[in-house]
């Protein structure tokens, strides 16, 4: 399943993915966020299930099983292109924004802003067509939400590219 997958995230010129295709994409990507520090927090994997239960009003067991599935995926993948690929040619731009919000809801999951997932994320927002100037509003929105309104990173993130 996983090899047909990325062989159709690979072709030159892909046919649309199906719906649960492009899910299992988003969230991989996900979970490569999560990975990207070496620490696969207990916090990320909740969150990353809260957001598929969210954004596919999926049941707890039916998030889990999702995430596993992108787990497998994300370890397969041999990079974050292909994920970001489909993503792209699959969800309108408003739609991204949100996909960015949700990797900053799983990279300050554990309460920190880690270096290598920043640098992620910095690649990750131009690969999905959003601009720097969105992905930092989509940072800060993410934090007020996660901190009622406190700055988790003060200081960080104004020169850092918006990202």
């Amino acid at each position: 399943m996983f090899a047909d997958l990325l062989k159709r995230l690979t072709a030159p010129d892909p046919d649309p993915l199906p719906d649960l295709d492009c899910r299992l994409a988003l969230t991989a990507l996900l979970v490569r966020i999560a990975r990207t520090d070496g620490d696969y927090a207990p916090e990320e994997i909740e969150r990353i299930d809260q957001i598929a239960r969210a954004r596919y009003g999926l049941s707890p067991f039916e998030a889990t099983a999702l995430r596993r599935e992108a787990e497998t995926l994300e370890a397969e993948a041999p990079d974050t292109v292909r994920f970001t690929r489909a993503i792209k040619d699959h969800v309108p731009y408003e739609d991204r924004e949100a996909v960015i919000e949700a990797l900053w809801e799983v990279v300050l999951a554990d309460g920190k802003r880690d270096h290598e997932e920043d640098a992620l994320l910095r690649l990750v927002a131009p690969m999905l067509g959003i601009a720097d100037q969105d992905s930092a509003m989509a940072r800060r929105r993410v934090e007020a939400k996660l901190s009622g309104g406190a700055d988790l990173d003060a200081g960080a993130g104004e020169g850092d590219g918006g990202a």
